[in-house]
């Protein structure tokens, strides 16, 4: 089995590329959906976020209101770093438990998407590093978008990740995706076919 790790900054357009390569015939492990996962209630990383943050990140249904949970980690460097320290190992564990899994089945090609790549040190569970990258301006009015966000909180959610520019010089491939979709498509085709003979 062939694991892609792919990563990029916040609205970089990962999941676009994702969908892509899903299409193409790699089978996606969406990280996010791992981090959803280990939060839910009576979870273990439930448990500490709620003795560390309070219940008042907490919806009328006793889930964690991941919205609230941003507006305090996006606004305080410190409560990111016990947030991460508390998610992070948890979803590395669940990622590999998934690799595993994906192995015994015969999948021959994995993407794991994960914004964090290189913060959750996962880089060490992938084959080879794809980078999505797009430049900050398209970043801002990405998020402001898709999130509803102010400019100063796109900016502040960028920030508090690794640079665009760092996770391009630790990268085995770079997909620039600030441009239209048909050349992401086509960039993104071109790397899938050099991987399919390196592979065959």
């Amino acid at each position: 089995m062939y694991v892609i790790g792919l990563t990029g900054g916040i609205a970089s357009g990962k999941s676009l590329v994702s969908r892509i390569l899903s299409e193409l015939g790699a089978v996606v492990l969406d990280v996010d959906k791992v981090g959803h996962r280990i939060m839910e209630p009576y979870r273990p990383a439930y448990k500490e976020i709620i003795e560390y943050f309070g219940k008042e990140i907490l919806t009328g249904s006793g889930k964690i209101d991941r919205k609230k949970l941003g507006k305090i980690v996006f606004n305080d460097h410190e409560k990111l770093k016990v947030l991460n320290r508390i998610t992070h190992p948890r979803i590395r564990e669940g990622v590999r438990e998934i690799l595993k899994g994906y192995e015994k089945s015969g999948v021959s090609v994995v993407v794991v998407e994960a914004a964090l790549l290189f913060e959750m040190k996962m880089q060490d569970l992938v084959d080879e590093v794809w980078v999505v990258y797009a430049d900050k301006e398209k970043q801002i009015e990405r998020l402001m978008k898709r999130d509803k966000l102010t400019e100063e909180e796109a900016q502040k959610r960028i920030e508090s990740q690794l640079s665009s520019e760092q996770k391009v010089l630790w990268a085995d491939k770079v997909i620039y995706n600030s441009g239209d979709r048909e050349k992401t498509k086509e960039q993104v085709t071109v790397l899938w076919q050099e991987l399919m003979s390196k592979l065959c």
